[in-house]
């Protein structure tokens, strides 16, 4: 990335600069600014663009003059910016150890990146000099360290780009030559992994001697970026609104009708798998209208997407009692997993015959993880096509006839498979006239079954439920500490009619923040930060990544969702319980210098396709190493300017999404950093979540 150096300026020169799009992040100096301490808090508290507080002593350097009174003025300064929440804070080798200790402490509590720097005015000195204050500025606290000589020669610039030859942490020094000897290196750092560079507002700006200006330094590294159709920066200047959720509507669809009376399902945006679940609820005998929303936070209708919402379902429900089904014989439930395995059990209690269930597409390949065992713990009995008996005798597969009655009763049940099935049961269950108790041990999906508790609350249903482990989970959302989990379900409940609004979807969100957090900026609208959906995981992932994030409040409202490029760090996550995160996440780690872990492949093999196959597939063909170890994706990225200025663009070309939904939303973002276009065998797919996706998308995107 670029840092523009901004010396001199008052704020509301500032404020000017930075607003004028040109400017992906800057350095403010403070030393020698007309900028008072409140005009610093104002400033670094104010703005997404990522800031870097410097505030040189005057006279500094190797042989620095300054006294600890100047020191400590400068880390007045360079505290106000921190506790204002800088980005980054840039403090002198020299300082003094007091005011590095202060600092070094003061960032740490306020998640501000340090850099240590060195610089050096007269001249470059030895290699073994070089390598030495460079061990110093790491060992003293520097997150990032920033070496600056003087170049008197090309043999000086070459001198000192050869510490990256020699360092440990390429991806995490910063280091060039002044001088018009020194100029190629302020370029050249980037290619060899600073995480950026500096440049001037203006030639007359400049900072120091041989430093291009931003324009001139854009031009350098970004030329690239618009040699091809899909490589570009991705811009979107207004909220994006996101659509609904389809683990909240197909359960809360569902659940309505079942109830008795009319429930009012508002903030619901169509696709394939929640209209599905309105086929099966009219199917059921319940009754769908849809109306117009009043809120209209969902994706609306946009010059170059089709009107997908939002609507309010009216939904009259069937006042659902064990045995009441007489209506249908066979349920189908197009290509949802979920749907699929929500249906289920509740066929089992509704429905005094047999009924079979079958699915379309993708879904027929994918097996009911441990679905005899689940459903055979309460009575149910699943019988697939002769087909799979021989062949798989211990899975089970669509089309499947479901035999009940379901039965009450005490079972433990292993969570290894996933959630799905067991919300079923604790959907199910309340009806069956007698009390149940549920064990789930090493549960998958945590979050997931919190959901389905939440939603049944709304409508009326009571379960208890008891977590083994360590940890406050729902305060921590650390799922990985939960080893079990107790639901007690009285029995003898009916389902009441509820009016429930559906909240948005963090897995749609997830392309376009990564998109706006590697390309560019994006501000993204109806989410809810405090969700517990799995895939609000997202907002921690890019966090860890270094992209910077805020929350714009409206009022009561969720609020708006800001992400803006940053430079990037290699990170590592648990993906275990938001599987749906892990091919965006991994497109992201391609841009994140360095080696980046995603936990939790096992729990991708029964995914609309083997989901961590098609990623590994999709990185290796464009050129990012990628590879499985038992249980963990390992990534080996390159920053975006990196991969810019030594010719390493991903590898466009034709690639499949393997029917999956998620795997065309990462190959989209994935095509913004690609050398030639790519081109998706199958997008209509999408529509399974989100059938806005693809239009919408392309809305922002425009040439760097």
């Amino acid at each position: 990335m670029i840092c523009t150096s901004i010396q001199g300026r008052t704020l509301e020169e500032i404020w000017t600069l930075l607003q004028d799009g040109e400017i992906e992040m800057a350095e403010i100096r403070l030393d020698g600014s007309p900028l008072s301490l409140e005009d610093i808090a104002e400033l670094f508290a104010g703005t997404d663009i990522p800031l870097v507080a410097t505030c040189r002593c005057e006279g500094s350097g190797p042989q620095s003059r300054c006294d600890l009174k100047a020191w400590e003025q400068a880390e007045t300064r360079l505290r106000a910016a921190i506790e204002a929440g800088a980005k980054y804070a840039d403090l002198e080798i020299e300082a003094p150890a007091p005011v590095g200790k202060q600092i070094r402490r003061l960032c740490r509590e306020c998640g501000t990146t340090l850099i240590r720097s060195y610089h050096n005015y007269d001249c470059t000195p030895p290699e073994v000099a070089l390598r030495s204050m460079g061990e110093r500025c790491s060992m003293f606290g520097g997150e990032i360290v920033k070496i600056v000589t003087m170049a008197r020669s090309a043999e000086d610039a070459a001198r000192l780009m050869w510490l990256y030859n020699d360092t440990p942490y390429p991806d995490r020094l910063i280091a060039f030559a002044m001088g018009e000897d020194g100029r190629s290196t302020r370029l050249e750092c980037l290619r060899l992994g600073a995480p950026f560079t500096y440049a001037a507002v203006s030639e007359q700006d400049a900072t120091a001697p041989g430093q291009w200006t931003t324009a001139q330094m854009r031009a350098a590294v970004y030329q690239n970026l618009t040699k091809t159709a899909d490589s570009a920066k991705f811009r979107a200047p207004v909220p994006i609104p996101m659509p609904a959720s389809k683990s909240f509507a197909q359960r809360a669809i569902l659940m309505a009708a079942l109830a008795e009376g009319t429930s009012h399902l508002s903030g619901y945006t169509p696709c394939g798998d929640s209209e599905a679940a309105i086929a099966v609820a009219e199917a059921l005998g319940a009754r769908v209208e849809r109306e117009a929303d009043s809120a209209g936070d969902g994706v609306r209708e946009t010059d170059s997407a089709a009107d997908h919402g939002p609507v309010t379902l009216a939904i009259t429900g069937i006042a659902a009692a064990p045995g009441c089904l007489t209506l249908a014989s066979a349920f189908h439930t197009g290509e949802s997993g979920l749907l699929t395995r929500l249906l289920i059990p509740l066929l089992a209690v509704l429905s005094p015959e047999p009924v079979r269930v079958t699915g379309e597409k993708t879904l027929l390949g994918r097996p009911l993880a441990n679905g005899h065992d689940l459903m055979a713990s309460f009575g149910i009995r699943l019988q697939p096509d002769e087909r799979y008996d021989s062949a798989r005798p211990f899975d089970c597969y669509l089309p499947v006839t479901v035999k009940g009655p379901l039965l009450p009763g005490r079972a433990e049940l292993s969570g290894k498979g996933g959630s799905q099935l067991i919300s079923g049961l604790l959907t199910a269950l309340p009806l069956c006239p007698g009390r149940s108790t549920v064990y789930v041990e090493e549960p998958r999906s945590i979050p997931y079954l919190f959901i389905t508790l939440d939603i049944l609350k709304q409508f009326g249903i009571r379960i208890g439920s008891e977590m083994e482990g360590s940890g406050d989970f729902l305060e921590s959302q650390d799922w990985t500490l939960c080893t079990g989990i107790t639901f007690r379900i009285p029995g003898d409940q009916r389902f009441h009619a509820a009016d429930f609004r559906i909240e948005g979807d963090w897995s749609g969100a997830a392309p376009f923040l990564v998109a706006g957090a590697v390309f560019g900026e994006v501000e993204v609208s109806g989410l809810d930060t405090q969700s517990l959906q799995a895939d609000l995981s997202i907002l921690d992932i890019l966090t860890e990544a270094g992209a910077s994030i805020s929350r714009i409040e409206e009022g009561d409202a969720a609020g708006d969702i800001h992400v803006m490029k940053a430079p990037l760090s290699p990170f590592e996550t648990d993906l275990t319980n938001c599987p749906d995160l892990f091919p965006v996440v991994a497109v992201l780690a391609a841009f994140c210098p360095g080696e980046s872990r995603l936990i939790g492949t096992d729990r991708l093999v029964h995914k609309e396709t083997d989901r961590a196959a098609a990623i590994v597939e999709m990185l290796t063909r464009m050129g990012v190493p990628a590879r499985i170890e038992e249980d963990c994706l390992i990534i080996t990225g390159l920053s975006l300017s990196r991969r810019l200025l030594t010719g390493h663009l991903l590898h466009g070309g034709r690639y499949t999404s393997y029917g999956d939904h998620r795997m065309v939303m990462a190959l989209s973002v994935a095509a913004l950093g690609a050398d030639a276009p790519v081109e998706i065998d199958d997008t209509a797919c999408v529509a399974k979540s989100f059938p806005a996706f693809p239009a919408l998308f392309r809305q922002f995107i425009t040439k760097a």
